[in-house]
């Protein structure tokens, strides 16, 4: 595989409307295949809907932004059955794999069934880039906050836990996180819990916070620790990221 550790980007972005295209990726997607320091050839990425059921209308658009971007893009889809038959061979074929956000419980849980999350975990110590939006970003953790369950955002806490952190996504538009996140810090349902404004990442190596991007001005991530019986909040900085070529 193409990077040279286990590298994960966990985001609350990576799509925008295109020019031409319904869906395009924006910069996170682009650092994505940056990280996995592919070269000589058209990256492949795979894209992973389980959080939205494999809709097959959005695959379609994931596929079209990935011709407009120069890359190559397989969807692996798990409803009604694997549409692959060696999963295993085929993750660990692909530099990045990029998963779409929904349903955080129904992910984990499909994923389970299948296997997936075993076959995940090895590809990330083989050197694919694990890397997606919102659910596609809080799987990688210990858990987080979602609205699986309905519309009163409720903790999730069994998520994959390649990172022994919490993650809090879509920090500044869905107004419910924050606190939410604050709470189950504080009364210790979550560690540590790295979280990120709209269109921000964070970039893992190994388990290690190595740095916080954006695609968007003006945003930021945060880490949000315990202490005592409080939470307290500390905002990073992210490097801007250049706008992806036309």
């Amino acid at each position: 595989m193409t990077a040279a550790e286990p590298t994960i980007l966990a985001t609350s972005g990576g799509h925008r409307v295109g020019d031409r295209t319904r869906v395009a990726f924006d910069s996170l997607v682009h650092h994505a295949v940056e990280l996995s320091e592919v070269h000589g050839r058209r990256p492949r990425i795979m894209y992973v809907g389980t959080a939205i059921g494999d809709a097959e209308h959005f695959a379609f658009r994931m596929g079209e932004a990935a011709r407009a971007a120069g890359f190559d893009l397989t969807p692996l889809h798990l409803f009604p059955m694997p549409n692959i038959e060696d999963i295993e061979g085929a993750v660990l074929d692909h530099d990045v794999v990029w998963v779409m956000g929904g349903s955080v419980a129904n992910l984990l849980a499909v994923w389970r069934v299948h296997g997936l999350d075993v076959v995940l975990r090895r590809a990330w110590e083989a050197g694919v880039v694990l890397s997606g939006v919102s659910a596609g970003s809080i799987c990688w953790f210990r858990g987080g906050t979602t609205d699986s369950f309905g519309p009163r955002l409720r903790p999730l806490t069994d998520a994959l836990g390649f990172l022994p952190y919490g993650n809090g996504v879509h920090y500044d538009s869905d107004l419910g996180r924050r606190p939410l996140i604050h709470r189950l810090v504080a009364d210790g349902t979550l560690p540590v819990t790295h979280c990120t404004d709209d269109g921000v990442g964070l970039v893992y190596r190994g388990t290690e916070l190595v740095e916080a991007v954006s695609e968007q001005p003006g945003k930021g991530a945060y880490l949000v620790v315990r202490e005592g019986d409080r939470a307290v909040e500390e905002r990073i900085a992210p490097r801007r990221l250049p706008a992806p070529r036309s």
